[in-house]
C-alpha cells in the first residue's frame, strides 16, 4: 500500500543498507523484572535471525515446544537486534551452558509471569545512514525535531508483509474463505499481516482527514468527510497535527485503561503530552497493545 506520511518535507536522499552493523534494535520492557517467580527471564542478542527462528533454536536446545517460550514482539532478521523473552526456571541451569554464533544471553532475570505478545513500551533504534549530504543532514535533523515534538504515525512496517509483500493478500483470502492453509504458523502469520495492512489503511486515511482538517474551513469540507461543522470546528482546534475524532478509542500511556475520548480541550492536551494515545482496530477490537497504537 502507499502510506499517507505526516510530514511533508522533500525526499531525502541518503544510502541504507539494512544489516547487523547500521539497524539496531533493543526492546524496552513494559515492566521492571520482580527477581523472584517461576519464569526465567532472558535477555537475548540476536543476529541475522527472526524471532521465529531464534525461538525455534532455543526449544530445539531445551527440548521443548516454541509455544512454551514467551516473548513480548517479533524483531528483524537483517540486524543486532535485543529482545526478552522467558522460559519456566527449571530450565535455568541448561540455559547457562546454552552457546550460539548468532545468539548471545546478555543478563538473566526471574518474574512471575511469562512474558506475552504485547508486554513492551517499545523498541529503541540505532540507524546508521551513508551519503549523506549536509542539505539532507539538515533536513533530516528538522523532521526528527518534528517526531521529537508531535510523534510519528506507527504504522506497521513492511517486514510484517513479507518479502514479496503479498502476506495481507493471503491473509484476506483465508478470512474470505477463498484460501486454506493448513499450517497454523503460516495461517497466523498471513491473517495479522491482513490486520496489520487494514490497520495502515486506516491510519492513512486519519492522516489524511488530519491534514484536511488543518488545510480547510469545515464549511468546505463538511460534506466531503460527512462530517457536522462542529465536529470538525472541533478537530481544527486541536493543536496536534493528528486530529482526534470524539468517539476514538484511547489509551493511558504506556499502559493502563481504555477510554473514550470525549471531545475536550483538556483530553487534547494529554495526547500533547504524551500521557494518552488514540489505539486502532485489531482483532476485531480495539486492543492496548503498544504496536496497536496509532500516534506515538
Amino acid at each position: 500500500m502507499n502510506r499517507l506520511y505526516a510530514l511533508d518535507h522533500a525526499p531525502i536522499p541518503f544510502y541504507f543498507r539494512q544489516s547487523v552493523r547500521d539497524f539496531v534494535v533493543e526492546e524496552i520492557p513494559l515492566y521492571s523484572w520482580s527477581g523472584t517467580g517461576e519464569h526465567l527471564i532472558l535477555h537475548v542478542r540476536k543476529k541475522e535471525l527472526t524471532t521465529w527462528e531464534m525461538l525455534e533454536i532455543v526449544a530445539s536446545y531445551l527440548g521443548i515446544k516454541t509455544k512454551e517460550i514467551g516473548y513480548a514482539g517479533l524483531k528483524d532478521k537483517n540486524a543486532m537486534t535485543k529482545q526478552f523473552i522467558s522460559v519456566h526456571k527449571i530450565h535455568a541451569d541448561k540455559m547457562a551452558l546454552f552457546s550460539h554464533e548468532k545468539i548471545k544471553i546478555i543478563e538473566t532475570h526471574y518474574h512471575e509471569n511469562k512474558i506475552r505478545m504485547g508486554h513492551l513500551k517499545g523498541n529503541r533504534f540505532f540507524i546508521r545512514l551513508k551519503k549523506v549530504t549536509p542539505l539532507a543532514a539538515k533536513m533530516i535533523e528538522q523532521a526528527l525535531g518534528q517526531i521529537k515534538k508531535s510523534g510519528m504515525p506507527n504504522f506497521f512496517g513492511y517486514q510484517r508483509f513479507g518479502i514479496e509483500g503479498d502476506n495481507y493478500q493471503k491473509g484476506e483470502a483465508i478470512v474470505s474463505g477463498q484460501l486454506k492453509e493448513r499450517n497454523v504458523k503460516l495461517r497466523r502469520m498471513y491473517v495479522s499481516a491482513y490486520q496489520s495492512h487494514m490497520f495502515n489503511l486506516w491510519l492513512s486515511r486519519r492522516i489524511e482527514i488530519s491534514k484536511m482538517v488543518a488545510s480547510f474551513e469545515a464549511s468546505e469540507i463538511e460534506s466531503l468527510l460527512n462530517m457536522p461543522k462542529e465536529s470538525i470546528a472541533t478537530m481544527k482546534a486541536q493543536a496536534h497535527p493528528f486530529k482526534l475524532m470524539v468517539g476514538d478509542t484511547m489509551m493511558h500511556y504506556p499502559y493502563g485503561r481504555l477510554f473514550a475520548f470525549d471531545g475536550s480541550s483538556d483530553e487534547a492536551e494529554r495526547f500533547i503530552r504524551r500521557d494518552a494515545v488514540p489505539t486502532g482496530l485489531l482483532n476485531g477490537k480495539r486492543v492496548k497493545h503498544s504496536e496497536a497504537d496509532a500516534y506515538g
